[in-house]
């Protein structure tokens, strides 16, 4: 049997062999927001097929144009196409389009056709996404979470805060484990909720100026498990402290890099709104089952400074934000309601932070008056899933709400975590109830399955599994 050839290399010798000019898509494909109409296609064109770097440690762009074949054929018999988009400098060579019109519930097969120009392009890498169900359908689905990808951490071998350091050279090759476990799962589509890259680590080269910042995108997304996963599965992105500016960031001051180009750069890399869609915010709600609401609430753009004595004039989300999230809340009618926020609600977390929701001197009010607002109105069946603390865990606040925390994706990222009723928490009286945390850091991710029971009931499954995909623990709910 001959070696199978990669892709990306047989594309590159026949552009050389037909005489065109090299344009690579070394980051792969990205599916962002599907809708069960919609969905966002990306990909940036570069002028090395990775997923090595180049002697700078970058992944270079490479001027060009690109559209992108879609249909339900993997041949592309009777393919749509988008219109041409031209891969600039002033957008990180980054090309996306918007596509609509789509089927609910469908397999659909996308490709790159990409070159310098229109007569020269050839077609490239290939894909697919689904789109989600209508929302009247029964069928089971499931996704899965991740967050904190420390990439120096990972490709240095330093635990960022006492995880296991476990990262082989195959792994710094190709990517994190996570990826490998998460696909083995095909997942509907992928959450991540921030820190999905690290602008200040390591802090002594931390990214500051423009290109800085772009090749912390680079860098993370060349990796094959990482083009491989997302070829083929759609996903939503929020951002947090790292990929916004450094750790525990706020609109105020003058470091760079400062807010509006922390805002301006997330939007710029991740498929996350159509590319002139510059004044939509970036909280956002998707019907993705007959049984589940999603949530993506928005935690940097619209925040008080985390200094600010906490009180009912300090506020994480914003005052439009917050009306809105109350406001969809009550509107909706599923079992399920999930609030994917990046940082944590319910905790508890240390109590020398005051970046968050859980912490005394930080947002505690805003997050206390919205769960006394939902017993108030009777709004049931809302759950929190957080990024941003680097362990899993499953605790329960006060008055009701659950809180299931992702953790880090890489082992090296994880940490030990807090306990309710540790004098250094938030919760030194040990007031939350916390059903589950890791005995052990790890890297991982969550996986959370819906479907219907007996008697039409909506089923709710969550599983914290490890970064090779061990289920660390489970948690069936049903709704009344």
């Amino acid at each position: 049997m001959q070696p199978r050839i990669p892709t990306a290399i047989v594309f590159s010798l026949a552009c050389l062999a037909a005489g065109h000019a090299e344009v690579h898509t070394a980051q792969g494909i990205l599916s962002g927001e599907a809708t069960a109409t919609s969905v966002l296609l990306q990909t940036r064109l570069t002028a090395i097929p990775g997923p090595e770097l180049d002697r700078e440690g970058d992944v270079p762009g490479a001027e060009g144009v690109a559209c992108f074949e879609y249909g339900a054929d993997p041949a592309f018999a009777n393919a749509a196409r988008t219109p041409w988009l031209r891969a600039a400098p002033e957008r990180d060579f980054i090309v996306r389009a918007h596509v609509t019109g789509l089927e609910a519930g469908t397999l659909y097969h996308c490709r790159v056709i990409a070159g310098k120009d229109e007569a020269d392009a050839r077609p490239g890498r290939a894909g697919s996404f689904r789109t989600l169900p209508d929302a009247a359908g029964h069928a089971p689905l499931s996704f899965v979470m991740g967050s904190c990808m420390n990439y120096h951490s990972f490709m240095a071998g330093k635990a960022n805060g006492g995880g296991p350091v476990t990262a082989t050279e195959e792994d710094k090759r190709l990517g994190y484990p996570s990826f490998a476990a998460m696909s083995a799962l095909k997942p509907a589509f992928f959450i991540g909720t921030g820190d999905i890259v690290y602008y200040d680590h390591p802090a002594q080269a931390a990214a500051s100026t423009l290109p800085e910042l772009r090749r912390k995108w680079h860098e993370q997304f060349r990796f094959p498990r990482m083009t491989d996963f997302f070829s083929v599965t759609p996903a939503y992105w929020s951002k947090d402290d790292h990929d916004f500016r450094y750790n525990d960031a706020d609109l105020r001051g003058e470091r760079e890099p400062r807010a509006g180009t922390g805002i301006e750069i997330f939007r710029e890399q991740m498929p996350v709104l159509p590319a002139d869609a510059a004044a939509t915010p970036t909280y956002r709600t998707h019907r993705v089952h007959r049984h589940a609401q999603l949530w993506f609430v928005e935690g940097r753009d619209y925040r008080s400074p985390n200094k600010m004595p906490d009180g009912p004039d300090k506020t994480l989300w914003g005052a439009e934000q917050r009306a809105w999230l109350q406001r969809t809340l009550k509107e909706s009618d599923a079992p399920w309601k999930i609030i994917i926020t990046p940082t944590p609600m319910v905790g508890p977390d240390r109590n020398s932070k005051t970046d968050n929701h859980t912490n005394l001197a930080g947002f505690k009010h805003e997050a206390d008056s919205f769960f006394e607002w939902l017993r108030a109105e009777g709004v049931t069946g809302v759950l929190t899933f957080c990024g941003d603390r680097h362990w899993q865990y499953h605790s329960i606040h006060p008055l009701g709400v659950e809180e299931f925390s992702v953790g880090a994706l890489n082992d090296e990222n994880a940490i030990r975590g807090e306990r309710p009723g540790g004098p250094k928490t938030t919760d030194p009286e040990g007031k939350i109830k916390q059903p589950y945390i890791y005995s052990e850091p790890t890297g991982g991710f969550l996986h959370v399955t819906l479907s219907t029971g007996t008697q039409g009931r909506a089923k709710l499954g969550i599983e914290f599994r490890d970064d090779h995909g061990k289920v660390l623990h489970s948690v069936l709910k049903r709704a009344e």
